[in-house]
C-alpha cells in the first residue's frame, strides 16, 4: 500500500497556486506525474502525493520543475480569487473515485495527442527529407542537360564551320584553276577535268554494283514478334531506395517460421474434433472446469485453445488464475504479463480486462513476497480483487 505524503507545503495568490512536494530521495527519473485541472498526482514509489483541488486550474498552463529533492508545481487558476482551501473537503470516495477516474482519462487523452503529433511531425519531416531530395536530383539532373546542350550546340557550331571553310577552300581551288585555265588554254593540266569525271562515275558504278550484290546476298527480314520479359517479384511493392531490405528478408523468413511451426502444430492436432479445434469453445470449457474447482482441467483446456490461438489475452488472463489457484507463482505472472503485452493500447474497451489481468499478476507478486512489483497504484484495484477472490469470476 503507498505511503501518502503529508509534509507538502503550498502558497497561492489571486491568480497562481504554487505547491511544493518534497521527494524523499527520489530521482526526476522515478517520479510519475499526472496533473489536470481539478486534480495533481505524484508518484514516487512506495510513496504517493494526490490533491483534489479546490477550484479548477488552467492544465495547459500549468507548470512543475523537479530536481534537488523537491517537485515544485506552478498552476495558474482559472478564477481569480483567493481559495480557502487547497483540496476538497469532502471525504466522499465515490467523488473522488470519478475525479481520479476523468483525471486518467484525461492524461490518456493528452498522451495519445502527442504520440499523434510526434508522428505527423516525423512524418512531414521525412516527407520535406524526400521533397528536398527529389528536388536536388532534378536539379542535378537540369544542370547535366545543360551542359549536354551547350557541349550539343558548341560542337554543331564547329561542325558548320570547318564546312563551311571546306567549302569556301573548294570554290577558292575551282576558281585558281579557273583562271589558270583561261590563261594557259594550250596547257595540258596534270589532273584532267574529263578524266577526272570518268573516273569517279565508275567508282560509283562499282561501288552501287557492289552494294546490289551484298543486298541480294542478305537473307529475308525476320518477322515481327513481342519478346516477353519478367522481373523478380517483390513481396513488398515499395520502391527500392524506399525499401529497407534487411528488416524485410527478416520479417518474410519470421513469416515463413511461424507458417511452418502452425502446420506442425495442426498436424499434431489432426485428431481432434471440430468443436475441440475452436479456441472459444476451449475458452467456456475452461471456464466451466475452473467454476467447477477442476483448475486442471481449465489450465489444460485454456492451453490448447492458446496453441490454437495466441493472439487471446482472456486465454493467458484465466489461465493465470488457475495458476494461481494451483499455487504455480512465476507461470501466474508470465501469463498475466503476457494478456497484458495483448491488451495494447490501453482504452476503455479494454479498461476491465487489463484491471483482471493486473490484479492476478500483483496478487502473485505478493505472494512472492516482490511487493514493490506486485505494487496496484488505484485503489479501485483491491476492492475488485476482493470481489474476484470471494466469487471466483474469471473472464
Amino acid at each position: 500500500m503507498p505511503l501518502h505524503v503529508t509534509d507538502y507545503t503550498w502558497t497561492q495568490t489571486d491568480s497562481t497556486v504554487h505547491i511544493s512536494v518534497p521527494l524523499k530521495g527520489a530521482t526526476a527519473a522515478g517520479v510519475d506525474i499526472v496533473s489536470t485541472e481539478e486534480y495533481l498526482k505524484v508518484h514516487f514509489p512506495p510513496f504517493l502525493f494526490e490533491a483534489f483541488l479546490f477550484e479548477p486550474v488552467d492544465d495547459d498552463r500549468s507548470s512543475a520543475k523537479v530536481g534537488n529533492g523537491v517537485a515544485v508545481f506552478t498552476l495558474p487558476k482559472k478564477t481569480h480569487k483567493v481559495w480557502e482551501h487547497l483540496m476538497i473537503t469532502t471525504d466522499d470516495k465515490e467523488t473522488k473515485r470519478k475525479i481520479r477516474e476523468r483525471a486518467l482519462r484525461t492524461q490518456e487523452q493528452k498522451l495519445s495527442a502527442e504520440l499523434k503529433q510526434k508522428a505527423e511531425k516525423r512524418q512531414a519531416e521525412k516527407k520535406y527529407a524526400l521533397e528536398t531530395m527529389m528536388k536536388l536530383e532534378r536539379e542535378e539532373k537540369d544542370r547535366i542537360q545543360q551542359m549536354k546542350d551547350a557541349e550539343r550546340e558548341k560542337t554543331t557550331a564547329e561542325l558548320a564551320a570547318w564546312q563551311l571553310r571546306q567549302k569556301q577552300e573548294a570554290q577558292e581551288a575551282q576558281r585558281n584553276q579557273n583562271h589558270q585555265i583561261q590563261q594557259n588554254p594550250g596547257t595540258k593540266l596534270p589532273g584532267n577535268r574529263q578524266t577526272d569525271i570518268r573516273k569517279n562515275n565508275q567508282v560509283h558504278s562499282d561501288a552501287e554494283k557492289k552494294k546490289k550484290k551484298i543486298r541480294a546476298q542478305l537473307p529475308p527480314p525476320r518477322t515481327c514478334g513481342n519478346i516477353p520479359v519478367t522481373f523478380t517479384p517483390r513481396v513488398f511493392p515499395t520502391a527500392l531506395r524506399e525499401s529497407r531490405v534487411p528488416e524485410e528478408e527478416e520479417w518474410l523468413k519470421k513469416q515463413a517460421e511461424a507458417r511452418r511451426a502452425m502446420s506442425a502444430e495442426l498436424e499434431e492436432l489432426e485428431d481432434l474434433t471440430e468443436e475441440e479445434r475452436n479456441p472459444d469453445w476451449l475458452k467456456q470449457k475452461g471456464d466451466k472446469c475452473f467454476s467447477n474447482g477442476d483448475y486442471v482441467g481449465a489450465v489444460n483446456a485454456y492451453s490448447l485453445g492458446i496453441r490454437l490461438n495466441r493472439k487471446l489475452p482472456a486465454l493467458y488472463s484465466n489461465r493465470a488464475a488457475c495458476h494461481l489457484k494451483l499455487r504455480n507463482l512465476h507461470k501466474a505472472v508470465e501469463d498475466s504479463s503476457k494478456a497484458l503485452d495483448l491488451l495494447t493500447p490501453a482504452v476503455s474497451a479494454n479498461a476491465a480486462a487489463r484491471v483482471r489481468a493486473s490484479v492476478r499478476r500483483g496478487s502473485a507478486f505478493c505472494q512472492l513476497e516482490l511487493y514493490a512489483e506486485g505494487l496496484l497504484f488505484p485503489s479501485g484495484l483491491k476492492r475488485l480483487h476482493s470481489a474476484l477472490q470471494k466469487k471466483q469470476v474469471i473472464s
